[in-house]
């Protein structure tokens, strides 16, 4: 049944070479397949559309151990986070919810919003 299964999450793109630059050199994602269609990432996958209509919301995630770590070696490699008018965010661009969890966000090169969050119960999350 699902409740075993592995979730996947969908980002589209209209340039594999370029989410293949992002995802897998940027972000340090292992690349799991390459093909004329689509880019596969444990967990993700990164499909070829003809046009992408970003989001207005997060699209997928990551849970993390450390957010603050995380965020300095994605900017160390070029990855720009996201900040939200009205949302009180440090000068990481990391939001602490009023629960004590702790997001980040950023873009991928087609505009997908993509995210780190660290639980403040400090493990990983399920659901």
């Amino acid at each position: 049944m699902l409740e075993d299964a592995e979730v996947v999450a969908f980002t589209a793109t209209t340039d594999l070479e370029r989410a293949r630059a992002f995802y897998a050199d940027s972000l340090g994602l292992p690349l799991v397949a390459d093909t004329p269609i689509a880019l596969v990432f444990p967990g993700l996958r990164v499909t070829l559309v003809d046009e992408v209509a970003p989001a207005a919301y997060t699209v997928a995630g990551w849970v993390v151990a450390d957010i603050a770590a995380e965020v300095a070696a994605l900017s160390g490699r070029g990855v720009a986070f996201n900040r939200f008018p009205g949302m009180e965010q440090d000068d990481l661009g990391i939001w602490t919810t009023p629960g004590g969890d702790k997001v980040a966000w950023f873009s991928d090169p087609d505009g997908n919003t993509l995210s780190l969050t660290e639980l403040s119960s400090g493990t990983a999350a399920s659901s």
